[in-house]
């Protein structure tokens, strides 16, 4: 009589297959479902994105970083120490951005968790790391709101930070589904300055919005003219004719936290409280009747 064969486990519990190329549509797909599943369990209507450098850090760690490094590095050669001063100076002088999008995102936080609504509305979100984005997701948490973080899989930078709602703390794979996240729910986009991911989110979002690709009105604010205006000559493109006048319409720098909460609390207020919709679906009613 002969063994019976043991029977193989079910295509969804079948790992090897899950994390094989050919699964990689149900991977993929996974990054779309899970966190539209918690989303609609945790009643989040929609979203202010913050983007930023994860390099730089609060007043008070980059100050004792320059003091430490100048008391006990003395003995590295010259070159080397001026460097290391260099760049340590600067992260001082970065700071403020730190800073400030904290206060940003605690000023932002405590008006939108006034708005009389069923779901929580215009909930401040990050990549969830270090950085622009940890002070971002502090800001919210000490105005006592939800606050998300969608973070990826890297080889260094990137990690969780505590501040983030622990039940919408995100972990993608797949670098265009936490884009497709970060676009999804956003009725607002603040810039700090930071690095080639920074930029690439901001393109994106522009290219979305010039292109009319997003069933909703997004403001785009970019914050720190001294910085952005080293690093991109907006006016450029327009002078070359590579884009139109009015494309730099979509954009809003500012200068100070003050600023950027009054220009967000009034367009969000103008076109996603009781403002005239951009086009048909601009205000979602639920999350969960929504398509992408």
């Amino acid at each position: 009589m002969t063994d019976q064969l043991k029977a193989a486990p079910v295509a969804y519990e079948n790992e090897p297959f899950l994390n094989s190329p050919d699964g990689r549509i149900i991977r993929m797909l996974a990054e779309y479902q899970e966190p539209l599943a918690r989303f609609r369990r945790e009643q989040i209507q929609d979203t202010v994105v913050f983007f930023g450098s994860a390099r730089f850090n609060g007043k008070k760690a980059a100050d004792e970083n320059l003091a430490n490094l100048k008391q006990n590095h003395a003995s590295e050669p010259a070159a080397q120490l001026e460097q290391d001063l260099k760049r340590a100076q600067a992260g001082v002088d970065t700071a403020r951005y730190y800073e400030d999008a904290r206060r940003l995102a605690h000023m932002l936080t405590k008006w939108s968790i006034e708005i009389p609504a069923r779901r929580h509305r215009f909930v401040v979100t990050t990549g969830g790391g270090p950085g622009i984005m940890e002070a971002a997701n502090l800001g919210a948490h000490e105005a006592g709101g939800k606050t998300i973080g969608l973070n990826i899989q890297l080889p260094f930078e990137q990690h969780p930070n505590q501040f983030i709602t622990p039940s919408l703390s995100f972990q993608f794979h797949y670098f265009f589904m936490r884009k497709f996240w970060f676009a999804y729910l956003a009725k607002g986009l603040v810039i700090f300055p930071g690095g080639f991911g920074t930029m690439d989110e901001l393109f994106e979002i522009l290219t979305l919005a010039q292109t009319d690709k997003l069933a909703k009105k997004i403001l785009v604010v970019i914050y720190g003219s001294e910085y952005w205006n080293k690093v991109i000559n907006f006016q450029a493109f327009v002078d070359a004719g590579a884009v139109s006048p009015q494309d730099l319409d979509l954009i809003k720098f500012v200068d100070n936290p003050e600023e950027a909460f009054e220009y967000l609390r009034d367009g969000l207020t103008k076109y996603h409280l009781g403002g005239t919709p951009k086009k048909q679906g601009d205000v979602l009613p639920e999350i969960a009747k929504t398509r992408p």
